[in-house]
């Protein structure tokens, strides 16, 4: 009896330094279980926490500490970019980490690497030497990516924007090997818009009003409160809906407050990609995943916070494809929010730039370009 032909076996490197690159990992693996549902098989390891010597291992348990001075980390941002500081960085740490690195390699043998994280592709790609299976590097920053995403010994390099292509190239990688798939967003993020009425009335938001969505990323960063503060007072007739994240300080504060308009608070939710639909106006920090599904929503988006150095792409990507607007005070956000209610035509505008802009199919294109090189 003939044994049946083994699956192929993809390795998926990711760590929990932010929210970004886990969903991205996650996404992609629900669009390759969409793809070729049980023909492959996956895994997810998390890098830094299992693998990484002490204190390295802790970094995800600091990054939400680190990015609360934002400055700090700008300034670490761009000191650390570049070809030469990158090649410093690895080289310094490689004896450090590379028993952790071998060790993975080991425990964890597959047909195909796929790293989600900057730091994980020179380290691996170090550990697993001349004879390894296909690494491919998908990178989730959306247009300021740093140098240690681009190790020419990858094989691919899969980035959501030209912009970040053009960067990749300038890091000295084969224009070959760099291709644009855009953002991956899970397949609930990805959907048409859909219908707001229903929406609305699936979550008890009004219908006789705009709908503005704050949100400030997983940990419920930035000016959150203020910005919300300064709409509720504007005089506006809108609907407020705030999502804290993890930041259950946050939102026990801002319950304890009163509000003029209509406001409905939100923890840490898995329902974003309705929030987004139901919603007329989003006003986020500047992350990409947030970003790519707003556009993938057909949602105009006011950027009032960003990481310095990492994200400041972002906001410069999303004014150039007239997606959304920078307003880093909250009287800049009421002011943009003030027109695009006064002036629908406006935003109506925005709303088709958004469509123009969006790559609802990223993951999906992902999984068929690494079910390519896996042989599906």
């Amino acid at each position: 009896m003939n044994n049946p032909p083994k699956k192929p076996h993809i390795l998926f490197l990711f760590s929990d330094t932010g929210g970004g690159h886990r969903a991205a990992c996650e996404a992609i693996l629900e669009a390759l279980k969409l793809e070729f549902g049980e023909s492959v098989t996956t895994e997810m390891v998390d890098f830094l926490k299992d693998y990484a010597p002490p204190p390295y291992n802790h970094l995800p348990e600091f990054y939400p500490e680190m990015v609360r001075v934002p400055e700090l980390w700008g300034v670490g941002f761009h000191i650390s970019d570049g070809r030469r500081q990158a090649r410093l960085m690895t080289s310094t740490l490689w004896p450090i980490v590379r028993r952790a690195a071998r060790r993975l390699v080991r425990e964890h043998l597959s047909d195909m690497l796929v790293s989600v994280h900057p730091l994980a592709n020179s380290f691996l790609l170090k550990a697993l030497g001349k004879n390894r299976p296909p690494f491919i590097t998908v990178v989730t920053d959306m247009v300021s990516t740093h140098a240690l995403w681009f190790d020419q010994r990858a094989d691919l390099i899969l980035v959501p924007t030209e912009i970040a292509r053009q960067r990749a190239i300038e890091y000295t990688m084969l224009p070959e090997k760099v291709r644009v798939v855009g953002q991956p967003v899970s397949e609930s993020c990805s959907a048409p818009p859909g219908d707001k009425i229903i929406l609305r009335d699936g979550l008890n938001w009004p219908q006789d009003k705009k709908i503005v969505l704050l949100i400030g990323g997983g940990e419920g960063m930035g000016p959150l409160a203020e910005t919300a503060r300064a709409i509720d007072k504007s005089g506006l007739d809108v609907g407020l809906v705030i999502v804290t994240g993890r930041n259950a300080r946050l939102k026990a504060q801002l319950q304890a407050e009163t509000w003029e308009n209509q406001t409905f608070l939100y923890g840490f939710t898995h329902d974003m990609p309705c929030f987004m639909r139901a919603a007329d106006v989003l006003v986020s920090k500047a992350g990409p995943g947030t970003i790519a599904e707003a556009l993938n929503a057909a949602l105009p988006i006011i950027l009032y916070a960003k990481l310095p150095g990492q994200e400041d792409g972002n906001v410069s990507f999303v004014e150039h494809v007239g997606a959304g607007i920078w307003a880093p005070e909250p009287l800049q956000v009421v002011r943009t929010l003030t027109r695009w209610v006064c002036r629908p035509g406006e935003r109506d505008r925005v709303v088709e730039n958004c469509r123009r802009a969006a790559r609802p199919q990223a993951a999906r294109t992902i999984a068929r370009i690494l079910g390519e090189q896996v042989g599906l």
